[in-house]
């Protein structure tokens, strides 16, 4: 699963996907899509892996933002390639695996949506966010005016998109953008403890928590519990589900096989 720009490597039930364009501050192009696209889609099928980690190659940028030059060069065209971009995130938020971004640096524009697209986003102390796009003359639109709003508030989400600020990792933590904030030298270091506890779970559990926090926030209250039910008889009739309540009054560790 392997390309140029983006590379992607497997241990067990995580996979690692690195955006590799260092010298271009990672910014995201048409390779970078199509590779994202196609190792998600073949993650997808992979029963194996359950956590999916996203990160910028060096030290500098997770990913700076889209390819500028590039959106320059797509003239009248350029609605096309952004609608390519939102595609690709919106599968990246719809996976059934649980996936983690690594925020290594720079997280500015298409970086920031690729950060929000994840479900948790750990973030080094020297990263920067912003959606920074109406500096260019130009709006999001990999997903971020409506991304940000339902994470930070509609408030925080106008200020920082209509002034296009870049934010320290700490007040990207304190508006609720990102999970938690630690030492860039043990960024990873964290980010595989926390994929390796979340794989440790219930991998039929936790796709089905991932489906039900998706689909219900978008639904009232009322509906959004009748959703939880649903999907929680067919959690509490699986056979994980069997595997660790037997395990727990057995007292050793489950083996769960996803079903």
């Amino acid at each position: 699963m392997d390309g140029d720009d983006v590379i992607c490597r497997k241990e067990r039930a995580i996979a690692y996907i690195t955006i590799n364009r260092e010298k271009a501050y990672n910014a995201l192009n048409s390779a970078i899509m199509e590779g994202l696209e196609k190792i998600f889609l073949e993650l997808e099928h992979d029963e194996e892996v359950m956590v999916v980690v996203i990160t910028g190659a060096g030290q500098k940028a997770f990913v700076s933002g889209a390819d500028v030059k590039e959106i320059k060069e797509a003239g009248n065209k350029r609605s096309k390639l952004i609608a390519k971009g939102q595609q690709v995130f919106s599968r990246i938020r719809n996976s059934s695996k649980v996936v983690v971004a690594a925020v290594n640096g720079y997280a500015l524009g298409g970086g920031c949506e690729l950060a929000m697209s994840c479900d948790i986003r750990i973030a080094s102390d020297n990263a920067k966010f912003g959606l920074t796009e109406a500096k260019l003359g130009l709006m999001p639109g990999y997903g971020g005016t409506q991304l940000l709003p339902r994470l930070v508030g509609t408030g925080a989400a106008k200020y920082l998109i209509f002034s296009g600020e870049m934010i320290t990792a700490q007040e990207a933590y304190r508006l609720g953008l990102v999970e938690k904030v630690c030492k860039n030298e043990t960024l990873m270091e964290e980010v595989d403890e926390l994929a390796k506890k979340i794989s440790s779970n219930g991998h039929f559990a936790v796709r089905a928590c991932k489906r039900a926090i998706n689909l219900g926030t978008q639904l009232s209250l009322d509906d959004a519990l009748k959703l939880e039910l649903e999907i929680y008889d067919k959690v509490a009739r699986s056979n994980d589900a069997e595997e660790g309540i037997v395990a727990f009054l057995e007292k050793r560790a489950p083996m769960f096989k996803g079903t």
